[in-house]
């Protein structure tokens, strides 16, 4: 049964207040702790960077038959939440207005195809990155079967300023025979640029996860300020494996 108050926020009825929900995977989780997230990064820098966005096939084009427009969902240098949407130009990078400090999603908002079960929304791997072709910021991927996924699945978030989190649940999905170990951080004063910084803090451990694992107390009981990252890192002792996480947060504004 649904929480009355949760589906009123789902609702838009209680004003100040929104849910986010977060999911992330990460196909080949080896034996190095990364981020469950496509591209295995989420990139967290102390100060605002100027990104851009390019794909790998000249159809994701704003007249092509992929991805016309993406959306971009972060945070801006005063760490407040921000969309933009912007126009695809193919192999050609496209500067995304703005200046950043996270990126938590990117998705396709428009489509030169009419998506179905056999064809897709875009037509290459797309990628967010540093300017000037820097080191990657998210990925929206094609699937290993040639599938286009339409955004990104990075588990990881940063509470934006003036709101506090509570984490409402979260679930993580593992690769059949395999066992990774998966670890839930999280790290608050993510604007603070000089030592002494705030610490990087495991909350949750998952040693030897096998199948599916799932957290849904009947009251949130991890508080997460804002400019807080949170999210999910995982690794092998030896092979790799897929991992897919979840987690759901609610916003309240300070």
């Amino acid at each position: 049964m649904f929480d009355n108050h949760l589906f009123a926020v789902m609702h838009g009825n209680i004003p100040g207040q929104s849910i986010v929900n977060k999911f992330g995977f990460n196909g080949a989780v080896g034996s190095t702790l990364e981020p469950v997230a496509d591209g295995a990064v989420y990139q967290t820098p102390t100060t605002a960077q100027s990104i851009e966005i390019v794909s790998d096939s000249t159809d994701d084009d704003a007249a092509g038959t992929g991805a016309r427009t993406v959306a971009i969902q972060g945070l801006n240098a005063a760490w407040e939440l921000q969309t933009q949407t912007v126009s695809m130009d193919g192999t050609t990078p496209v500067a995304i207005p703005g200046t950043w400090t996270r990126v938590f999603r990117a998705k396709v908002t428009e489509s030169g195809t009419y998506a179905t079960q056999t064809a897709g929304s875009h037509a290459g791997t797309i990628t967010v990155r540093n300017s000037g072709a820097g080191v990657m910021w998210a990925q929206m991927a094609i699937s290993t079967d040639g599938f286009p996924m339409g955004q990104t699945e990075i588990g990881c978030y940063t509470i934006p300023a003036g709101k506090t989190g509570y984490l409402l649940s979260k679930h993580v999905s593992i690769e059949s025979t395999k066992v990774p170990n998966v670890l839930w951080f999280r790290r608050e004063g993510a604007d603070t640029v000089a030592a002494p910084y705030d610490s990087m803090s495991l909350f949750e451990r998952h040693n030897g996860a096998a199948d599916e694992l799932t957290y849904a107390p009947p009251a949130p009981n991890l508080r997460l300020p804002e400019k807080t990252d949170v999210g999910a890192m995982a690794y092998l002792a030896t092979g790799s494996a897929s991992v897919s996480i979840e987690f759901q947060i609610l916003l309240i504004d300070n």
